[in-house]
């Protein structure tokens, strides 16, 4: 997800576009580079598109070693375009004041596509771009809402990482952030820790912004030079509770006062005794063995179209440019799949939909138009190309094979769960969404539809659990729509109740929001129920999992500083996200867990999130 940056580099993409760019009326040479895990289109030659991948595969080494159990595959699809000059380049720097901004690196992308941008003409176009990168890499890893100080202090962080020979220089000094906090002096911890990602500090630019992000990667630099890491997660755990201020998370979190860890921190700020360390970079990444293939001019014109369409400052370029490929190539499949995803964005389906089933046509391998298909399907209600049954079996298979050839496409898997929902199949509906979470755990729309298909399956406690956190959200619009909808299943689960004990039939309940983002609330479970007691959640380590007695387990969870015994009535078929079936073998793992209390350390299992 996109974050504002110190420097303006990351947009969201809308609609549209118009006009062959100037940065090709030279025609040059485009060739297309497959390393392992990254695609790079270049016309700087291949030798330095084979240099942009090699860094990038070592970038996504480097982050596996530094967060051990981290998955670096990244829940969105990643195109690398590396420009030979920066007269290029400039074709898709964003504009201010109607001129095009300087650059050496851009990223850019909504949930189907993201790109990254670069100038292989400047000496070190990495940097800018790193940091979006490690964004990307944390949205895939990290469950739930961080707070903004440790997102973009390790984004910074992990943007200055130099690969020299076969080791890797991490926490090496970002000069731009030095200069800042030697010009513009510091915040006080505590106003650090309360930036939210609805704060001005966060959004509007200038000197405050800018200290938060150089500050943030200042304390992110004292975290790891001083090994308080893992207490600063302990510090984000203390935060999460309700009630919790900064200074008691604080203290919980590092067990001392803000005012102290303050004094700190500016004490090693004034010692300039910052460290680096290096990292042996793991074995098996080669520049050798990269596929390297020439691109068609329409090809890599399609390309260039696609990026302005993600681009705010060009979208009135890229339907021209998409035109123009048709017209040297009629039946150019991205081009094809390009104009259809532009008219989709228009919300003029039918359109849409005719240029996607000719994309089809020309390449039915193509996860991108399957997806954007169902996408349609979706946006219409359900009933794209005409509508009925047949036609969402149909978006169905395609969604399914969209995933079959792009397994690690989060949202892929969401419109493919609303498909399912559509059609009535609600348990396949709230496993799909599961893996879109896993996919993508930082995504909060994600988790927001998760929770109604909890409602859906009739399993309301999971469903309150996740409203809960959700309603806290800096992000207004999830925050609003968790709040009412938690508002309605409680109130829903109260009827339910009332009813099953009165023997009151209970009528269906309306949905909050009949889309895609907020599917429709269904009869929660009609069994006879007592009253519980909450449902409260808490992140810790399984260190063992009893089953000796079957159906029934018992997990050994260490939380803190303490140590949970938690109850499984029936591992076959407690709620599981994360991983397909509960295990008996789990240890060492981490963990989130709904349950409701029964003692002070002892607990009944209402769902567990594998982390």
């Amino acid at each position: 997800m996109c974050r504002p940056p110190i420097w303006p580099y990351c947009f969201l993409p809308l609609l549209l576009v118009s006009l062959v760019s100037p940065a090709l009326s030279s025609e040059p040479d485009w060739i297309e580079i497959r390393s392992p895990h990254f695609s790079v289109v270049t016309d700087a030659g291949e030798k330095r598109g084979r240099d942009a991948a090699f860094h990038f595969e070592q970038m996504r080494a480097v982050f596996g070693a530094l967060m051990v159990k981290a998955k670096v595959t990244l829940p969105t699809p990643l195109q690398i375009v590396a420009f030979r000059n920066t007269k290029e380049m400039r074709e898709f720097a964003p504009l201010f004041k109607g001129k095009p901004i300087q650059v050496a690196g851009l990223f850019m992308g909504n949930a189907d596509r993201c790109f990254i941008l670069l100038d292989m003409s400047v000496e070190e176009p990495w940097r800018v771009v790193f940091h979006e990168y490690a964004h990307q890499l944390m949205n895939g890893n990290i469950s739930g809402e961080i707070q903004p100080w440790f997102e973009e202090g390790f984004a910074e962080y992990f943007s200055t990482i130099k690969v020299v020979g076969k080791e890797a220089q991490v926490g090496l000094l970002s000069d731009v952030d030095v200069q800042i906090l030697r010009q513009s002096g510091m915040m006080k911890i505590v106003d650090l820790f309360s930036v939210r990602h609805n704060s001005s500090t966060y959004n509007e630019s200038g000197d405050h912004r800018s200290v938060f992000y150089a500050e943030s990667w200042l304390v992110m630099h004292y975290l790891y030079d001083q090994n308080l890491v893992p207490k600063a997660g302990a510090y984000l755990d203390a935060a999460d509770q309700p009630g919790v201020s900064v200074e008691q998370a604080i203290q919980q979190g590092f067990g001392t006062s803000a005012g102290e860890l303050n004094k700190d921190i500016l004490r090693y700020w004034a010692t300039g005794n910052w460290k680096f360390f290096r990292l042996p970079m793991p074995a098996g990444i080669e520049s050798a063995g990269y596929i390297a293939k020439p691109l068609a001019m329409p090809d890599a014109k399609a390309v260039l179209a696609d990026m302005h369409l993600h681009s705010p400052d060009y979208q009135e370029k890229a339907v021209a440019e998409f035109e123009e490929v048709l017209k040297l190539q009629p039946d150019n499949p991205a081009a094809l799949r390009g104009l259809g995803y532009a008219y989709l964005m228009k919300r003029d389906f039918p359109r849409a939909g005719v240029y996607f089933t000719k994309a089809t046509q020309h390449d039915s391998n193509d996860p991108r138009v399957l997806y954007y298909s169902g996408l349609l399907a979706q946006m219409e209600g359900g009933q794209a190309f005409g509508g009925g049954a047949t036609q969402l079996a149909l978006v169905q298979k395609n969604l399914e094979k969209s995933i079959a050839l792009d397994p690690e496409f989060a949202d892929a898997y969401s419109v493919l769960a609303f498909t399912y929902m559509s059609e009535g199949n609600n348990a396949q509906a709230l496993n799909t969404m599961g893996k879109a979470v896993v996919l993508n755990p930082g995504n909060e729309q994600y988790r927001f539809n998760l929770a109604q298909l909890y409602l859906a399956n009739q399993k309301v406690d999971p469903a309150l659990a996740i409203l809960e956190q959700l309603k806290n959200s800096s992000n207004p619009g999830v925050s609003a729509k968790a709040s009412q909808s938690l508002t309605q299943a409680q109130a829903f689960k109260q009827t339910m109740l009332e009813g099953q004990r009165s023997g009151t039939p209970i009528a269906r309940q309306p949905s909050t929001e009949a889309t895609a983002a907020s599917p429709p609330i269904f009869d929660p479970e009609q069994t006879a129920q007592k009253d519980l007691p909450p449902v409260r959640f808490l992140k810790g380590k399984v260190t063992a999992v009893d089953c000796s007695a079957p159906p029934g387990a018992v997990l050994t969870v260490l939380a803190g500083a303490k140590t949970w015994k938690l109850q499984v009535k029936d591992s076959g078929h407690v709620v599981v996200i994360g991983a397909d079936n509960f295990s008996c073998a789990w240890k060492d793992q981490s963990v989130a867990v709904n349950y409701r209390a029964t003692g002070e350390t002892n607990g009944d299992v209402v769902s567990v999130e594998v982390q």
